[in-house]
């Protein structure tokens, strides 16, 4: 099934004057719960319960939390990796820096080899 998108008219931020463009945006066609996904991974495997995926899950969740926190990249092979992304206050200088001018932590996602493959086959459609 193709990922449907939109259009949405957008102008230049650093142009006022500049015609405004159409882009596209990704329209979602619903969501996966960790509860949903559990029970189709449980279902691909003959050994497990959709109970013991979505424990397993859990724990991963709390354990990814807990690694970012600590300033490491968590590598999940050829899904892909994850990091922690600062933004923050300018300082004149190193030593007027301090940790209070960090703004908007955020988590960042770089997909692997399986994820960047799909990319490149995904279909698009116009979302009617």
């Amino acid at each position: 099934m193709p990922v449907q998108y939109s259009l949405s008219e957008k102008g230049n931020p650093s142009d006022q004057s500049a015609p405004k463009k159409f882009y596209a945006t990704a329209k979602s066609t619903g969501e996966v719960t960790f509860r949903s996904l559990s029970k189709e991974i449980a279902g691909a495997s003959t050994t497990v319960s959709d109970t013991d995926v979505l424990a397993v899950l859990n724990d991963l969740s709390k354990a990814l939390a807990k690694h970012l926190s600590e300033g490491r990249i968590v590598r999940f092979g050829d899904f892909g990796s994850f990091s922690m992304r600062l933004s923050s206050e300018g300082a004149e200088s190193a030593e007027k820096f301090n940790s209070s001018m960090i703004k908007a932590p955020k988590i960042t996602f770089r997909p692997g080899i399986d994820l960047k493959e799909m990319l490149a086959i995904t279909k698009f459609e116009k979302a009617k």
